[in-house]
């Protein structure tokens, strides 16, 4: 097997597992306070035992090592965790995935305003149909049933958080910083403890919670993997899958309709994504393919 076809592998099987963390927030009966909490214990804690079995402890300390931009990483990483949950109780699943997707556009704006990196013509191109989706989505909140601005608000609020965090990783590109996933998840997990009835929560759900964990740190690793072997446009094509593939699971097992303009607006904006993507790869493609000049003597 090809590095490439390993990578294409590794990070659809990660994208497959994170499909069902939704429906897992809809299935398990509890506040999300709670479903939160044990989302970020279970799923923090598997990955936490993995880092210190493959590091030791070494991984922690370079993280510790890299000062502010590592404290913010962990910061906005933790609140992603129950960021997601909430928004997922306040609003309808399609909602929250469609406006998750919209996270390589604020990923491109902190960039541009943190790192002074420049914004391409299809990144400007892609930002207007990915606004004008989530306009429509905006617009179908007070008539889809289980759709409401405020859970959309939550979920553009975890998307900036997910975007925000990235910037800051990539000035850390010399040092790993799987060792703060869990930090962020456990540490996530007991500041909204007081908030929290876990103990009520995990007697009626246990399976359900531990199979959530499990689905949750399976993912993490499969996507921390996987792009490692494959272009960045192939790993945002297929993280796509799962912008597509959650609503209609949720719809599919538990009837929850996403609402035409939902649709609508989620068809805009995976449509400008996955346009932007495929010209990116297309075009990385082209210049791994062209020809290079000689640089030996002439015969």
């Amino acid at each position: 097997m090809s590095e490439h076809l390993k990578g294409l592998l590794i990070t659809a099987l990660g994208v497959l597992f994170v499909v069902p963390d939704s429906l897992f927030v809809r299935l398990i009966d509890g506040d999300a306070a709670s479903i939160a909490f044990w989302r970020g214990i279970t799923a923090g804690g598997v990955i936490l035992l993995g880092v210190l079995a493959i590091n030791g402890v070494r991984g922690f300390a370079e993280v510790a090592r890299t000062g502010r931009p590592g404290l913010i990483y962990t910061v906005l990483i933790g609140a992603t965790a129950p960021g997601f949950v909430f928004a997922v109780s306040m609003t309808s699943v399609a909602n929250v995935v469609f406006i998750l997707a919209s996270m390589p556009v604020f990923a491109a704006i902190f960039s541009r305003v943190f790192l002074k990196e420049p914004i391409s013509r299809r990144m400007i191109l892609t930002m207007l149909g990915v606004f004008a989706g989530l306009a429509v989505i905006a617009r179908g909140s007070g008539e889809t049933h289980g759709a409401h601005w405020s859970g959309d608000l939550v979920a553009l609020g975890v998307s900036a958080s997910f975007a925000a965090a990235i910037t800051a990783a990539r000035q850390l590109r010399a040092v790993s910083m799987i060792p703060a996933i869990p930090v962020a998840m456990i540490g996530a997990s007991l500041v909204i403890w007081p908030l929290a009835q876990p103990l009520a929560v995990w007697s009626l759900n246990w399976p359900l919670i531990l199979a959530h964990g499990a689905f949750i740190s399976v993912s993490t690793c499969l996507l921390t993997l996987g792009p490692r072997y494959i272009a960045s446009a192939e790993v945002a094509l297929l993280i796509l899958l799962e912008s597509v593939l959650a609503p209609l699971l949720v719809w599919a097992m538990i009837g929850e309709d996403p609402g035409g303009w939902t649709i609508v607006g989620g068809a805009v904006v995976i449509g400008a994504l996955f346009v932007s993507n495929l010209w990116a790869l297309i075009y990385q493609r082209r210049l791994r393919n062209r020809p290079q000049p000689r640089t030996g003597p002439p015969v």
